[in-house]
């Protein structure tokens, strides 16, 4: 991946956006093998990441992508999601200091978003009333908080995690 974004130019930012939650469920309830799967994907995939950009470009912009489940905890939805995006969270403050001033790292923890992530698809709809903007996001909306992040316009932000939730 890190080849072929290279070949088109010069690579300054990186986006962590890969991530999966599993099957919805209690704990208890849930094979302990899907634990391994979202970690490996949501915590290992962006550690890996990280340290390939940091290793190979030295200078640039980190975003990762958590959820507001790293602070919410979803109960009763999937609680081993939450812990692997908070994880996520607490690699973008760690590594924030270690690789600055040369790349400054920040996060995105978007709210319910209308993606491909729910299992039930009609996931957004049904939680919407819970959220004080009422309704669910769009990824556009995301989007433009990664983009933010990425810019010039956000030089002095590190160590930041930009929760985007619609008030949730």
């Amino acid at each position: 991946m890190f080849d072929a974004a290279a070949a088109l130019g010069d690579v300054t930012g990186l986006v962590n956006n890969a991530g999966i939650v599993g099957p919805t469920g209690r704990l208890v309830d849930v094979d302990p093998a899907e634990f391994e799967r979202v970690y490996a994907v949501n915590v290992l995939g962006t550690l890996l990441c990280c340290r390939r950009f940091a290793a190979s470009l030295g200078r640039g912009a980190i975003v990762n992508v958590s959820s507001a489940a790293a602070t919410r905890g979803s109960a009763g939805e999937y609680v081993w999601y939450a812990g692997a995006k908070a994880a996520v969270e607490t690699i973008t403050v760690g590594l924030s200091k270690e690789l600055a001033p040369d790349i400054r790292v920040n996060c995105v923890a978007p709210g319910i978003i209308w993606t491909e992530l729910h299992a039930d698809p009609q996931r957004p709809a049904r939680l919407a009333p819970q959220i004080p903007l009422g309704r669910a996001g769009e990824p556009d909306e995301i989007a433009g908080a990664v983009a933010w992040l990425l810019s010039d316009d956000a030089s002095y932000a590190t160590g930041t995690v930009l929760r985007v939730t619609g008030g949730l």
